[in-house]
C-alpha cells in the first residue's frame, strides 16, 4: 500500500511541478529567476525558477558566492538571454575541482558575460591565466567591471573570435598538454570539435567540464523526434562514455554535467 501511496504522491507532486513551471513560464521568466540561488534554469528537476525542495535546501547550504560574483549574476539575470549564464551550482562544483586538481591554466569555451569564468580566476593563483573565447564582446565587456573590481581582470585573457580558431592557435603555439581545465558551454554543434582540441591542450589529470549534456531531457525522447543539435549531444555523450582516453562522470546536476579527466 505505501508504495502505491508514493506512486500516487509522485504522479500528483509531477502535475502539480508541470502546471506551475507553465504558469511561472507565462508569468514571465525573469521575474521567476531574481533570486541568484533559485536561478537554476536548465534543470530537469525545475523550470523557470520552480525547483524541488531538495535542490534550494543543497544550493542553500552549499553555494558559496564571492560578492562580484553575486552582482556579476543579477546583472546577467536582467539580460534577455539569462539562461545562458552557468548555474551557481555548477561553476562551484567546477572551481572546487581547479583548486583540488591545483590548476593553474584554464580554457572556457562560450563566455557570455563572464560569471563562470570570474568563479575560474578567483579560484587560480596570481599567475594562473583563463583564456576565454567568445565571438561577441559585447555581454563579454559588461563583466568586465566585475573582473575588475575581484581583482583578477590580469588572469583572464579574452579572444574575440570563433573558439575553433582559438583552440587551434593554441595548439599551433605548442601549448598542448598545458592546461588544467577546459569548461565547455557554448554552441553544441561544434561540442565533439571542442572536446578533441580540449584533449590535446590538458594535461594528464586535467578536465573537461562539458555543460547542457542532457539538453532539457531531450536525448530521452525517440530519435525520429531529435533535431541536429541533439542528435549531436547524443552521439558525443555515447562516445565520450566509451572513450579510453578519460575517466568520466556525468551528472544530473543542472541541465546535466559531464566530467572527463584526461588519463
Amino acid at each position: 500500500m505505501d508504495s502505491v501511496l508514493n506512486a500516487t504522491n509522485l504522479v500528483l507532486f509531477s502535475g502539480v511541478a508541470t502546471g506551475a513551471a507553465v504558469l511561472g513560464y507565462l508569468a514571465g521568466k525573469r521575474a521567476c529567476r531574481s533570486e541568484p540561488l533559485q536561478r537554476t534554469f536548465k534543470s530537469l528537476q525545475h523550470d523557470c525558477g520552480i525547483k524541488h525542495p531538495l535542490v534550494l535546501y543543497a544550493n542553500r547550504h552549499s553555494v558559496r558566492e564571492h560578492p562580484c560574483l553575486t552582482r556579476l549574476s543579477e546583472m546577467t539575470l536582467q539580460l534577455p538571454r539569462a539562461d545562458m549564464i552557468a548555474d551557481p551550482e555548477v561553476t562551484q562544483l567546477l572551481v572546487n575541482i581547479a583548486r583540488a586538481i591545483g590548476a593553474k591554466r584554464a580554457i572556457e569555451v562560450g563566455v557570455y558575460t563572464g560569471y563562470t569564468c570570474l568563479a575560474i580566476a578567483l579560484s587560480l593563483p596570481q599567475d594562473g591565466t583563463v583564456v576565454a573565447c567568445d565571438v561577441d564582446d559585447v555581454n563579454v565587456n559588461l563583466g568586465r567591471p566585475y573582473w575588475t573590481e575581484a581583482g583578477v581582470d590580469h588572469k583572464i585573457d579574452v579572444r574575440i573570435q570563433p573558439a575553433l580558431q582559438t583552440l587551434d592557435d593554441l595548439i599551433s603555439a605548442g601549448e598542448q598538454g598545458t592546461y588544467d581545465v577546459v569548461f565547455i558551454d557554448a554552441d553544441k554543434l561544434n561540442y565533439d570539435l571542442y572536446y578533441e582540441r580540449a584533449l590535446v591542450l590538458l594535461r594528464p589529470g586535467g578536465l573537461i567540464a562539458l555543460d547542457n549534456v542532457l539538453w532539457a531531457g531531450k536525448v530521452l525522447q525517440h530519435e525520429d523526434t531529435w533535431d541536429e543539435v541533439t542528435q549531436t549531444i547524443s552521439d558525443l555523450n555515447r562516445k565520450i562514455h566509451k572513450d579510453p582516453r578519460v575517466d568520466v562522470t556525468m551528472l544530473t546536476v543542472s541541465g546535466g554535467l559531464t566530467l572527463a579527466f584526461k588519463r
